[in-house]
């Protein structure tokens, strides 16, 4: 299995309501795993790992639990909570693996990947898609830019796309992605479908 040198830490939001969803979508099973878990799974090789998400909702063995510090704002808010977190534990810094828990097709290869790209002077590390839109909820952040994530939220702003504008990005080209992880940014924002006549 591929290995992130350290040092890395990692973090999934898992906070959110699933308003859209209809039911917890955490739980939601992709395949042999929820998607918790196949998440969880790709991160195996970053330590510390925090888990973004209400006391005692998710049994993760091996991830600490930390509470949003602002429930209900959004992934921007999960990510200030997680280098919150990391910060308390290790205030000499380092660089953090953040992931939605929607997107079942993460792996440790994509993983390994984006950390190739970090380096001095690099404050965030994010993979561009087919469209050229840079994916901000799969990428890499230096724990770094807590303030810089804090002084958006206490502005009012809520949008991850705001923060990458504001930082100096090392990107990944779409086609250097592709070659291996062609579906790894295809997330899952709403409860698919079933078959006509599925119980």
């Amino acid at each position: 299995m591929p290995s992130a040198p350290p040092p890395y830490a990692a973090a999934i939001t898992a906070g959110g309501q699933s308003r859209r969803f209809g039911q917890d979508k955490a739980l939601y099973r992709v395949g042999d795993a929820a998607l918790l878990y196949r998440v969880a799974a790709s991160l195996d090789a970053f330590a510390p790992r925090i888990l973004i998400a209400p006391a005692g909702k998710y049994l993760l063995p091996g991830w600490q639990t930390v509470p949003d510090l602002r429930p209900g704002e959004g992934p921007l808010a999960g990510l200030e909570t997680a280098l919150d977190a990391l910060d308390r534990t290790d205030p000499a810094g380092r660089w953090l693996a953040f992931a939605a828990v929607d997107l079942p097709h993460l792996t440790p290869g994509f993983w390994t990947m984006l950390t190739r790209r970090a380096g001095a002077g690099m404050q965030a590390v994010a993979g561009l898609d087919a469209t050229g839109r840079t994916q901000p909820l799969a990428a890499l952040y230096h724990s770094s830019v807590l303030a810089q994530v804090s002084s958006l939220l206490d502005g009012g702003e809520r949008r991850m796309a705001a923060l990458l504008e504001r930082l100096v990005v090392a990107q990944v080209p779409w086609q250097q992605i592709a070659s291996s992880h062609p579906e790894v940014y295809l997330n899952l924002h709403t409860l698919p479908e079933q078959p006509s006549g599925a119980d």
